[in-house]
């Protein structure tokens, strides 16, 4: 046996949610976000089915990632959100940087003014999520004296929301009007319009206004709302696994470490090989359910490294090698990443890249 779960990845389900996406935005450009391996979905394949279906632009955080995908033959225009350090990466991989500090633009300068090239670059500014950018009250000179270097050619200019994902959008309206002002600003001092982007999954399902020349959907892609309502996404990953093996056990016997749970009749309890170190989180120990031939059973006991328990007691016939779902559809029944992330006051965007990082792929 293979260690851990499989990751069934639909992705039938990844166009349709795509088609959700643009059925919103129009004929806007879509930079479709396919950092962290694609949301533990697998960068390749979800990158190659996305560009397949039209999608121009792709977005990593960091250089490794982008090599991934050349390496692949993925040939679409990759955007690097965070990592610029790696300068000549950009060049031998054609990458588009993200800028956000003016030495930073200095040494892409520098580098296209040695190789007699010019390097599209995006500017990013930090209208209040406080963690990279320039700052706003700086931005425009900046954005302007880096336009002016030579070998530098400004494509794009972004910002990101901090809490577009709360009902109360007053804030993110407050970031919004401040990047509008600071684009403004910018495109006259440059004399031409800048390509515009500031939407992620949550502006794109709840703020218009934000979605500017492009947009930027993340988690919706892989069909997990960042909201209780789903929208209509289809979630995309389906973890399962298998019944290792079923025990009987009296009333009154501990189940796992620290014996958390006691049987508090005759029970079966079947043993899934699944555990946090294959990204089921150890806060869900006596706090979820699995599902077994279209019934829930829920996890008794802590989970542990490696193995997780469950009481089947109340379903009939579960037997050795019965499938068993941690996260998806089995018959009728459903557990999404929401779910499972509103047991340990998590987000579903955690849930779905542990599973993805720990589990074996099949696509379908």
């Amino acid at each position: 046996m293979n260690r851990g779960p499989i990751a069934e990845i639909d992705l039938a389900a990844l166009q349709k949610n795509l088609n959700i996406i643009y059925r919103a935005v129009g004929k806007r450009n879509v930079i479709s976000v396919v950092k962290a391996d694609a949301y533990g979905h697998g960068a390749v394949t979800i990158s190659r089915k996305l560009v397949n279906a039209g999608v121009s632009y792709l977005a990593v955080a960091f250089t490794g990632e982008a090599k991934v995908l050349r390496d692949a033959g993925i040939t679409a225009r990759i955007m690097v959100l965070f990592d610029n350090r790696d300068v000549m990466d950009f060049f031998t991989y054609n990458l588009i940087p993200v800028i956000y500090e003016k030495r930073t633009a200095r040494a892409f300068a520098g580098e296209a003014a040695k190789k007699g090239l010019t390097v599209s670059v995006h500017l990013k500014i930090d209208t209040g999520m406080g963690r990279v950018g320039f700052s706003a009250d700086t931005a425009v000179s900046d954005a302007l004296d880096i336009a002016a270097m030579k070998g530098i050619a400004v494509e794009g200019l972004f910002s990101h929301f901090s809490d577009a994902d709360l009902s109360d959008k007053s804030y993110a309206r407050e970031q919004l009007e401040l990047f509008q002002r600071i684009k403004s600003d910018i495109s006259s001092g440059l004399g031409y319009p800048l390509m515009a982007h500031m939407a992620n999954s949550a502006a794109i399902l709840t703020l218009q206004e934000s979605y500017l020349d492009a947009v930027r959907p993340g988690i919706m892609l892989y069909g997990c709302s960042p909201f209780e309502e789903s929208y209509g996404l289809n979630p995309v990953m389906k973890i399962k696994s298998e019944v290792l093996a079923i025990r009987s056990l009296p009333l009154g016997s501990p189940i796992s470490y620290g014996r958390t749970y006691v049987t508090r009749r005759k029970s079966r309890i079947a043993v899934i090989p699944v555990g946090y170190a294959d990204g089921y989180n150890r806060l869900l120990s006596n706090n979820s359910d699995v599902l077994i031939r279209g019934k829930r059973a829920p996890v008794v006991g802590r989970i542990c490294m490696d193995v997780t328990m469950v009481d089947v007691t109340d379903i009939r016939d579960v037997s050795e090698n019965d499938e068993v779902v941690l996260l998806g559809r089995q018959m009728d029944e459903l557990i999404t990443a929401r779910e499972l992330s509103d047991r340990i006051n998590t987000i579903p965007y955690e849930i779905v890249t542990a599973f993805g990082h720990g589990a074996r792929r099949e696509y379908v």
